[in-house]
């Protein structure tokens, strides 16, 4: 179990993520400390979520990277996509509570106190994000990790809050208009909520066997084309994706008097072509010959 941990790159990120966010936390924490702005408050109140969607999602890599069993043949990979959902409920949670503390303040506004202190903690939270979120995201994108990709657009999410709250922060010493404050937290919670609806939605794609991507199918079609020749036809092309594995099943129509050795060798070199070119792929093939399409009026 440790050493599986520790060979699988998508773990050891995750894991990775976790350290990161209880360090931003730590930033934006004494950023808030500093200045008792509701603004920064509710950006730590969104990082706070980083850490418990981090946690979520290294367990849930944890057990999607479990081999396919009796209970479950077709593995485990949808526990990321699980994993996605309750992270963009978080997301969707913390919008809320950031709404009602802005609210808050909107009705007793304050000036922060030290704003240049705090504008330097959760600049430096800013930046550790930033470069965080893209190597989340770039390594889920690799490794067709949900998990990995929402934790990263979670990040980038808090990154666009960071930069627009100390654009509008900067100002608050000068114009000295306290509202301006509750502003910047409501702001905060619009975008995080655009952004919990947006992971809500990808997860449910994924867990509703969304297919790969146009390009990738039109590859496939390509693929099927060229390495069977001396097949007729083939139809009923199905495709869905889960996390790293892509699931693909289709017919393929065959002369009638083609033995099984021959048929059986295209098909082979079909799921050899593809697995080359796509990866992680599971792939069923059914071979039909023509007389059976032609008694359905499927071939001409």
């Amino acid at each position: 179990m440790i050493l599986r941990v520790i060979q699988d790159k998508k773990i050891l990120f995750s894991i990775g993520s976790i350290f990161v966010s209880i360090l931003v936390l730590y930033l934006k924490y004494f950023a808030w400390y500093t200045t008792n702005s509701i603004a920064f408050y509710s950006d730590m109140l969104e990082t706070l979520i980083n850490v418990a969607a981090a946690i979520l999602g290294c367990i849930a890599l944890i057990f999607a990277a479990h081999p396919a069993d009796r209970q479950h043949p077709y593995g485990h990979q949808k526990a990321e996509y699980i994993s996605a959902a309750i992270e963009g409920l978080l997301v969707v949670t913390t919008a809320g509570l950031i709404f009602y503390e802005s609210f808050l303040a909107w009705q007793h506004p304050k000036l922060p106190t030290a704003p240049f202190i705090g504008i330097l903690f959760n600049g430096s939270a800013g930046i550790v994000n930033l470069i965080w979120c893209i190597v989340l995201i770039k390594v889920g994108k690799k490794y067709c990790s949900p998990a990995l990709i929402a934790g990263g657009q979670h990040i980038l999410s808090d990154v666009w809050s960071t930069v627009g709250l100390i654009c509008g922060f900067i100002l608050i010493p000068f114009i000295q208009w306290a509202l301006l404050d509750a502003i910047l937290g409501f702001c905060i919670a619009l975008n995080v909520l655009r952004m919990g609806f947006q992971v809500i939605t990808e997860s449910f794609n994924g867990l509703m066997d969304q297919a790969p991507p146009k390009q990738v199918t039109e590859h496939i079609y390509e693929l099927i084309k060229k390495n069977a020749p001396e097949a007729l036809d083939f139809h009923m092309v199905r495709f869905r994706q889960v996390g790293a594995i892509t699931f693909i099943d289709f017919h393929l129509v065959v002369p009638g008097t083609m033995n099984v050795y021959t048929a059986h060798k295209i098909c082979d070199r079909i799921e050899l072509s593809i697995k080359n070119a796509i990866g992680s792929v599971s792939i069923n093939i059914h071979v039909e010959p023509e007389d059976e399409l032609k008694k359905d009026n499927l071939i001409w």
